[in-house]
């Protein structure tokens, strides 16, 4: 049982669209299925306040138990620990929404969260990690929340994205990677992977070598807002 909790992973090495990757994908998309299935079931009362405290609570406690663990192992540390990735920040962020049901905070979150959430699940960096290792259940359980709290304030809540809010949301993160560039300058770090791509593949290795590919980054991110936002252009138009 301690391997699992192990600094250095004696359970091999992640590799990407693995059955064990393909398989957790799966169970987290299925859980979205059921989240849209029982919107209505989920849309007041106890059901609701019920799915939005399990939702804060293991979001909660997915970050709490990550940071404990690496400052038990002393690998805590400012250049890489600090949750400074959009995906790691819309963490906190969703747990705020879940709780205050805040139009605002989804406005960003369907757009910057849900995206980047996919993205980090798609094609996450994990290293040595694989499952069932500690540092792989917290991963995909903090990103697949992120996920299914997107998803349930857009069906159960009924909450609705605008073109508007997608470009408020690409001004914000352009903005907030401004901001992330100068704390990798002075710390030496790699948040948003703004100073070189990750180890591990991702998108990016398509992307062409550093600084083009921070352009390329930024084209992405716009297109897949407006790929996120396709379902809700269909159902405007439909109604």
């Amino acid at each position: 049982m301690q391997k699992y909790f192990q600094l250095k992973s004696e359970t091999g090495a992640f590799h990407l669209f693995s059955a064990e990757h393909i398989f957790t994908l799966f169970i987290i998309g299925l859980l979205g299925v059921f989240v849209i299935i029982l919107r209505k079931k989920l849309n007041h009362g106890r059901p609701n306040r019920v799915f939005r405290y399990v939702l804060f609570i293991l979001l909660a406690v997915s970050q709490i138990c990550y940071h404990i663990w690496l400052l038990f192992h002393h690998a805590w540390s400012l250049k890489t620990s600090l949750p400074l990735q959009l995906s790691d920040l819309s963490v906190y962020l969703a747990m705020l929404m879940v709780m205050t049901k805040s139009k605002k905070l989804f406005a960003f979150l369907y757009f910057a969260g849900l995206g980047s959430a996919i993205q980090a699940m798609a094609t996450p960096d994990l290293g040595a990690y694989t499952f069932p290792h500690f540092r792989y259940i917290v991963f995909f359980v903090s990103h697949g929340c992120v996920f299914l709290a997107c998803l349930f304030m857009a069906s159960a809540e009924k909450y609705r994205p605008s073109v508007r809010a997608l470009w408020v949301s690409v001004l914000i993160v352009n903005l907030y990677g401004a901001c992330v560039f100068f704390i990798d300058r002075v710390l030496n770090a790699n948040y948003l992977y703004l100073m070189k791509k990750p180890k591990t593949a991702s998108l990016l290795n398509v992307f062409g070598p550093w600084p083009w590919y921070l352009l390329s980054m930024e084209a992405a991110v716009i297109l897949s807002f407006f790929i996120l936002y396709i379902p809700f252009w269909l159902l405007k138009k439909r109604a």
